[in-house]
């Protein structure tokens, strides 16, 4: 007997609850300027490559205002104001972005390429989240292993992805005011416009001019940010490559610094693993917000006796994800961020292929414009392929196996990166044994790409350091602990 073959209807989101205007400017000191160039760039929709809108591309005029308005701020007022005061603005603007949280929903996936499920039921929540939970900590530092007196570094630059734009601001921004810092935030090129709709939000909020400003642009402005003498800490989030760099240009500088740079993260599957369940968490792990995760589960470590099985399972479910329109709620997969970003994964997936491993796409068709590439999984993988190496970024699984423990710790460890990894087994002192081995700063326990705005998150070696959530996210943001005999004598609170 055959079975039938069900079909999702299509199910669209409106875009009628998002007013996108013609051209946008920066946000500094409470208002929106037009950059100082005149010059402006267009956002596009990824999925259509529709022009959304022309925003403003800062110069370093553009930046010198912002830190100006940043740091007047700061200074007449945001360090003046009590902590429960500066508490109360973070619980407003978390209140306004729920009363908006559809409208972000629809902005950002319009402007990212990414599902309207995920943009929905996973972003926009967890950045009114961090809003709410930083809120809380505002007025209680002195309880939070900081000392007792923690002082604010003062005017905060902040450069975020393109990958969560929303989620990262809230990363960068709610720890940062609930601090005391005052903040010069530069969104990614290709994704501005919920950054700009979250400066509506805070003029709403009647948040002081000056406390948030926004300045967009490209590569060159978030340089000019970074090298500005008025910034007393830098915040990045971003490419190995370029925190690397961002690095160098403060060696020798005053100015703080927290980065939270790539990954290629190891999911590791144990032979007694709930392989149903496992399988699911490869594939978020793997092609939620198509791969483009720094913490992604890239690379799957298999041991050899469920091999077969498991990738005879994932292969079944592949087929089971719906890609095309991001707007349509059905969704699974959307549209590669950018013509730029999908030549990189189109360029290592080819090495993998000339390298020798073998590829695996499910049979489905892509719209015919816009930006798209298949889920893939690639076995036969060693760990000198560039694919096992290199993070791609992209919708795309490197498959490697292993024998014992020791074997796969050896493998999950043989990275430059260590951001993230995975571990899917039915014993508990197994899931122990392993973490307690792995060389990464999030560990998830037969799950996968699980955040909490409670929960720290970070890594080391080339994932950076410092830590974004938590009571240990607050630390970044804090200059150093003054302690009440030393204030009274008249020595420290200098920088």
């Amino acid at each position: 007997m055959r079975m039938s073959i069900f079909e999702y209807a299509p199910a669209p989101e409106s875009r009628d609850v998002v007013s996108i205007a013609p051209t946008y400017d920066h946000f500094i000191g409470g208002k929106f300027m037009a950059s100082k160039s005149g010059k402006r760039f267009a956002t596009i929709n990824p999925a259509t490559e529709e022009v959304l809108s022309k925003v403003a591309l800062g110069n370093a005029a553009d930046i010198d205002a912002a830190v100006k308005a940043a740091r007047s701020a700061y200074t007449k007022v945001w360090s003046k104001m009590p902590a429960k005061e500066r508490g109360k603005y973070l619980y407003r603007i978390a209140r306004l972005m729920q009363e908006r949280a559809r409208e972000f929903a629809v902005l950002e996936t319009l402007d990212n390429g990414k599902p309207i499920r995920e943009t929905r039921d996973t972003d926009v929540p967890l950045a009114i989240q961090h809003f709410f939970y930083h809120a809380g900590w505002a007025d209680k530092l002195e309880y939070a292993g900081l000392g007792e007196n923690p002082q604010p570094h003062g005017v905060a630059g902040q450069i975020i992805p393109w990958n969560f734009p929303l989620l990262m601001l809230a990363w960068k921004v709610a720890p940062a005011l609930a601090t005391g810092n005052t903040v010069v935030l530069k969104p990614a090129e290709t994704t501005p416009l919920t950054a700009l709709l979250f400066a509506q939000v805070c003029i709403d909020a009647g948040l002081p001019a000056g406390v948030v400003n926004i300045v967009t642009g490209d590569g060159k402005t978030g340089a000019a940010l970074v090298s500005h003498p008025g910034i007393d800490k830098i915040a990045f989030t971003g490419s190995t490559e370029v925190g690397k760099s961002i690095a160098r240009a403060l060696s020798g500088t005053d100015k703080a610094l927290s980065l939270e740079l790539g990954g290629k993260g190891a999911n590791i599957v144990y032979e007694d693993a709930p392989l149903d369940q496992a399988v699911d968490g490869i594939v978020n792990g793997i092609f939620f917000n198509q791969g483009h995760v720094c913490c992604a589960g890239s690379r799957l470590l298999v041991q050899e006796s469920i091999h077969d099985l498991l990738i005879e399972k994932l292969q079944r479910r592949m087929e089971q994800i719906r890609i095309g329109d991001p707007m349509d709620k059905n969704t699974d997969l959307g549209a590669i961020n950018s013509k730029a970003q999908l030549e990189k994964i189109e360029e290592l997936t080819q090495a993998g292929r000339d390298e020798g491993a073998k590829p695996w796409q499910p049979s489905c068709s892509l719209p015919g414009n816009g930006f798209w590439f298949r889920p893939t999984i690639f076995t036969n993988v060693s760990g000198a392929h560039r694919i096992a190496r290199e993070e791609i970024f992209g919708p795309v699984l490197a498959v490697l196996t292993f024998r014992t423990p020791a074997e796969a710790i050896a493998k999950a460890n043989n990275t430059p990166y260590g951001l993230s990894a995975g571990v899917w087994t039915e014993k508990g002192s197994r899931i122990l044994w392993t973490a307690k081995r792995l060389k990464a700063g999030v560990i998830w326990a037969n799950t996968f790409n699980k955040f909490d705005a409670a929960s720290p998150f970070g890594g080391y070696k080339e994932s950076g350091w410092g830590r974004e959530g938590g009571r240990h996210g607050l630390l970044p943001y804090i200059r150093h602990a003054i302690s009440r005999e030393t204030t009274k004598s008249g020595k420290g609170g200098k920088r």
